[in-house]
């Protein structure tokens, strides 16, 4: 499947257009794909069920674990402890990637799955500061921490497969799948914690009722493995590995990624940051925003996030489809833009203590993240090549998030408590936004275009022939990147 030149098993599958025949391109099987995408989009959603939890009860986290006066204090500990797993997830991300490069995409999806989970279920158990004193906190950092060495390698490996699976038009739409799934994780983690605390006292919360949404992990997460080992493998990772068996020594290995592929990686960071930093502070920073610094019910805060995500759910699988007619990149651009200009609106929107101008202030900005959910899951896979697709975005994403998505939360609540300026969230929201507008101005359109190293994948014998009588691009790049700085052919 390689062209001749080895220097291309760097870089998987590389044609160009007067070279290909019939034989090279991927015809998807349509029901595979589904299955496919389906199965990846749930174990998602279970996935983020498990780690979205912790944000929505973080007050009463900061009660059983960290005795203090101030509620604010408990809070920002809470958070804190919720950061400490982003900051290993880059950890996850440079051994599950590797793995996923070697031995497949659905092998290191199953391993993530059972640790999440059996990661969430532990949490449920650990006693309260008061029963075991400083061990309780130190558990729950533990606990945490494998929270965030799993999905290390969640994101990346599944947003690869689903787009190693996709068909390259319908790739924004199948990608956006795995985002409807992330989302209803968090609906399911948010109803679940709003519905006990309607249901018990705030004593019997404390005490006991704050477990029940940890231990359900233990059943989702064997169901969740359940689906993934029904996965086959992606064919465009198929097709490399075939051709990477005949090559062990020469393959890419970490030095090719950082000289090689170093524009890429940052280019990937630089959309990670905006598209997280919004992501955790509209999801999960939001409901404690509310509560702790607005004095705003707890309870009414939580609901309100699960009607603009319930409403994100819909609009993000439209975004898909846009995002494949439209191109990734005035998606992108056009929800930086939002944010620009409508951060600091939503945040008026959001003080009001009314509780229709809140929902409208929380959904505009909801809007806005819609468009970075809908076109971020085709947009970074389509950032690298094959051989190393899953090593290199689950680095740069994960890096992304641990410095600036996941300590959203955590820096937002010590600046306000610093400035008590109530604004902080519209203001870092704005910078997230230029940093992501500078950022996608330098990134290729990649819509309906193939991956980097993968050959065309199309659904339908009809849509192989329309391919070779056409002239549609076999890849994004006319030609291949330099393996070092003196190769320039």
């Amino acid at each position: 499947m390689l062209d001749s030149d080895s220097k291309h098993a760097h870089f998987g599958w590389f044609k160009r257009r007067k070279h290909i025949n019939a034989e090279d391109i991927t015809i998807v099987d349509g029901d595979m794909l589904k299955r496919a995408v389906g199965a990846a989009a749930l174990g998602n959603a279970m996935e983020w069920f498990d780690f979205g939890v912790y944000g929505y009860i973080a007050v009463v986290l900061g009660q059983v674990f960290f005795p203090s006066a101030d509620a604010a204090v408990q809070l920002i500990a809470t958070f804190a402890t919720f950061t400490v797993a982003f900051l290993v997830r880059p950890l996850g991300g440079m051994i599950f990637g590797p793995l996923g490069d070697k031995y497949g995409r659905q092998k290191i999806l199953a391993v993530t799955m059972v640790m999440m989970a059996s990661s969430t279920f532990c949490i449920g158990l650990i006693p309260s500061y008061g029963s075991i004193g400083i061990w309780a906190p130190a558990l729950l950092l533990l606990a945490r921490m494998i929270q965030g060495f799993s999905t290390g390698g969640e994101y990346g490996g599944a947003a690869t497969f689903i787009a190693e699976y996709s068909t390259d038009k319908k790739r924004g739409f199948m990608g956006s799948w795995m985002e409807f799934g992330t989302l209803g994780g968090y609906v399911a983690g948010a109803g679940a914690v709003t519905a006990l605390q309607l249901a018990l006292t705030e004593s019997q919360m404390t005490v006991w009722g704050w477990r029940i949404p940890f231990l359900v992990a233990g059943p989702l997460g064997l169901l969740g493995l359940y689906m993934r080992n029904k996965l086959e493998e992606t064919p465009a990772f198929q097709n490399y590995s075939k051709e990477a068996e005949t090559r062990e020594n020469d393959k890419p290995g970490w030095r090719d990624l950082f000289t090689v592929h170093w524009r890429q990686l940052a280019k990937c960071m630089g959309l990670v940051l905006v598209f997280n930093v919004t992501y955790y502070m509209v999801l999960t920073y939001m409901p404690s925003y509310l509560s702790v610094t607005l004095g705003y019910p707890e309870t009414k805060g939580l609901l309100l996030i699960i009607l603009v995500m319930l409403v994100m759910m819909p609009l993000n699988v439209v975004g898909g489809l846009f995002s494949d007619r439209l191109g990734r990149r005035p998606m992108i651009i056009g929800a930086c833009l939002a944010l620009l200009f409508l951060a600091i609106p939503s945040l008026w929107l959001i003080q009001s203590n009314n509780d229709w101008l809140i929902f409208l202030g929380l959904m505009l900005l909801g809007v806005s993240l819609v468009c970075f959910t809908s076109s971020m899951p085709a947009t970074l896979p389509a950032l690298f090549y094959t051989p190393v697709r899953y090593t290199a975005l689950s680095l740069a994403f994960n890096l992304s998030v641990s410095i600036f998505g996941g300590t959203t939360p955590l820096i937002t609540a010590w600046l306000i408590r610093r400035t008590e300026n109530l604004m902080i969230p519209a203001y870092y929201l704005m910078g997230a936004a230029v940093v992501g507008i500078l950022t996608m101005l330098t990134v290729k359109e990649t819509a309906r275009l193939p991956l980097r190293g993968s050959p065309p994948a199309v659904g339908t014998e009809d849509e192989l022939k329309a391919f070779m009588k056409g002239n549609r691009p076999l890849t994004v790049d006319p030609k291949l990147p330099p393996l070092s700085q003196t190769d320039n052919s």
